[in-house]
């Protein structure tokens, strides 16, 4: 209950953020001439939060096989020069452009060492997703918000499809027991987002001229507290970390004709 509860304020707090972007009817695809190109970095500043790992609590020989102890949960993953990677940049309540065109990897998903592969996704409206498992142990791809399934994988390669029809954001968790499993997954109307590389850079291109909003947005990288779960498997309880609400930062943007435009974001602990 506390769950749904928080997952519903935080789709509402987004969906505020954003000036509710997901509106199918709002956008028309276009024939794009001289459309310009925003392009830019998200950035960190100041120390970083420290993160200890999440124990590896099952199946060691396929989630750890480097016996670490604990993995990643790759909430906040910061490059060299400061680059935040994983940050979805978009563009606000645009109502006409090019046709969809988001790449092929942000749009299907793989279980692999007891991670979920990409951790973000970008998924068209009514598009389908599919999926499938790498390892040899049952996982299962639970999402809620926008889409809502239960889908467990117990065999090694089984593709499974689902149609994306509500647009929106969406939690992926396994309930096989592997707690620290977690992605997060957009589903969306129109073309023109973004991930950030492993140097915080990303790109949208072929952009009508004009004045928009850009905006970042970040899962979040904080544990608020755990919860208790049940394994599917063994009917055990486990405990699943709560992450915090996700972040979002705008700025003002104008994209000019058969010319690039620069925007950078900071963000931070604060």
């Amino acid at each position: 209950m506390v769950a749904s509860l928080k997952l519903g304020a935080m789709l509402v707090l987004f969906s505020v953020l954003t000036g509710q972007v997901w509106a199918q009817s709002n956008y028309q695809v276009i024939t794009v001439t001289n459309g310009g190109t925003i392009s830019g970095t998200v950035k960190w500043s100041g120390p970083r939060p420290h993160e200890e790992g999440f124990p590896v609590t099952k199946d060691p020989q396929i989630c750890d096989p480097e016996s670490r102890k604990k993995v990643d949960l790759e909430r906040l993953i910061v490059g060299p020069q400061g680059g935040v990677a994983n940050t979805i940049v978009f563009l606000k309540n645009i109502s006409s452009g090019k046709a969809m065109d988001l790449p092929q990897p942000r749009r299907s998903l793989n279980q692999k060492q007891c991670r979920y592969e990409p951790h973000i996704l970008l998924v068209p409206q009514n598009d389908v997703l599919q999926m499938k498992s790498s390892d040899a142990t049952l996982h299962t791809v639970h999402m809620s918000g926008a889409s809502s399934f239960n889908l467990p994988f117990p065999y090694t390669n089984q593709v499974i499809s689902r149609t994306m029809e509500t647009p929106g954001l969406v939690n992926l968790e396994c309930n096989g027991g592997h707690v620290w499993m977690n992605a997060e997954m957009m589903v969306v109307s129109h073309p023109y987002y973004a991930v950030t590389d492993e140097s915080g850079r990303f790109e949208l291109r072929d952009v009508p001229p004009g004045h928009y909003q850009v905006v970042a947005w970040h899962e979040g990288w904080s544990i608020t507290s755990h919860q208790n779960s049940f394994d599917v498997l063994t009917e055990k309880k486990v405990q699943r970390p709560v992450f915090d609400v996700p972040k979002t930062w705008e700025q003002s943007v104008e994209a000019r004709s058969n010319e690039t435009t620069t925007v950078n974001f900071t963000i931070s602990q604060k």
